[in-house]
């Protein structure tokens, strides 16, 4: 295929299928690792971003192939599908509506602009989107500590109830995991607009991972999402942490 590839490795928990929208993320988080994959410093890749060339033109032709295919589609790994350069371009917007077309299903993953997400809305239910917001941190100084550029913890829960007000499968990824305190916090004050939680934990940064008992937050995040009655999947790093 031209765009849509099979992830590999730990992506491969989160979606059978990925495209990625745009080159490049503007958000900024510390724990990024879009720029390692590309080969890119953080500096060079969070600076500025860009449509991939001829994307939805090549997206279209994959999705004409997958027509029917009951695996879904996910918007995006290697940037916010939801950054501030969709204000213009509406990549996301015009893939969904091409997927619809030839029914392809999409994933959303986005810590991204609220107001943006809230006008998709109504596209989301119509073409059975699944809305995933990356959700780690329930207090936002701590937010902007390590995103510093993405939506605010209050939009992202206000999208959740929004989302899920008006019918649509919504989703959480709790991944990075940096402070397990406030990832509890979180499921405590989401999980009644959450249908699905993905839950992970911190890589690629060996002196804050060493500052977390991963098998304790593995084993209270279970305990508390079995309370709730939740559905959740926990990601390999975290069972074998």
């Amino acid at each position: 295929m031209n765009v849509i590839y099979e992830p590999r490795g730990r992506a491969k928990e989160y979606a059978p299928l990925a495209c990625n929208l745009y080159m490049g993320c503007t958000h900024g988080c510390s724990y990024c690792y879009a720029p390692g994959c590309m080969h890119k410093t953080s500096q060079a890749w969070h600076d500025r971003a860009v449509p991939r060339k001829d994307v939805l033109s090549l997206f279209e032709k994959d999705v004409k192939v997958l027509s029917g295919d009951a695996r879904r589609v996910l918007f995006c790994f290697l940037s916010d599908p939801y950054q501030p350069l969709e204000r213009t371009e509406r990549l996301t917007h015009q893939g969904i509506r091409i997927a619809h077309k030839h029914n392809v299903k999409i994933d959303i993953l986005t810590k991204g602009d609220a107001a943006l997400i809230e006008s998709d809305l109504p596209l989301m239910k119509l073409a059975d989107v699944h809305l995933g917001i990356t959700l780690g941190f329930i207090d936002d100084a701590s937010r902007r500590e390590w995103e510093p550029y993405a939506s605010p913890v209050e939009d992202r829960l206000a999208i959740l109830r929004k989302a899920h007000d008006a019918g649509i499968y919504t989703w959480v990824s709790m991944e990075p995991v940096i402070k397990p305190d406030e990832a509890l916090e979180v499921i405590r004050q989401a999980h009644p607009v959450v249908d699905f939680w993905k839950v992970g934990k911190l890589n690629h940064n060996k002196v804050v991972e060493a500052t977390v008992d991963w098998r304790k937050f593995r084993e209270d995040v279970e305990a508390l999402l079995t309370s709730f009655g939740a559905k959740y999947y926990i990601k390999e790093d975290l069972k074998k942490a």
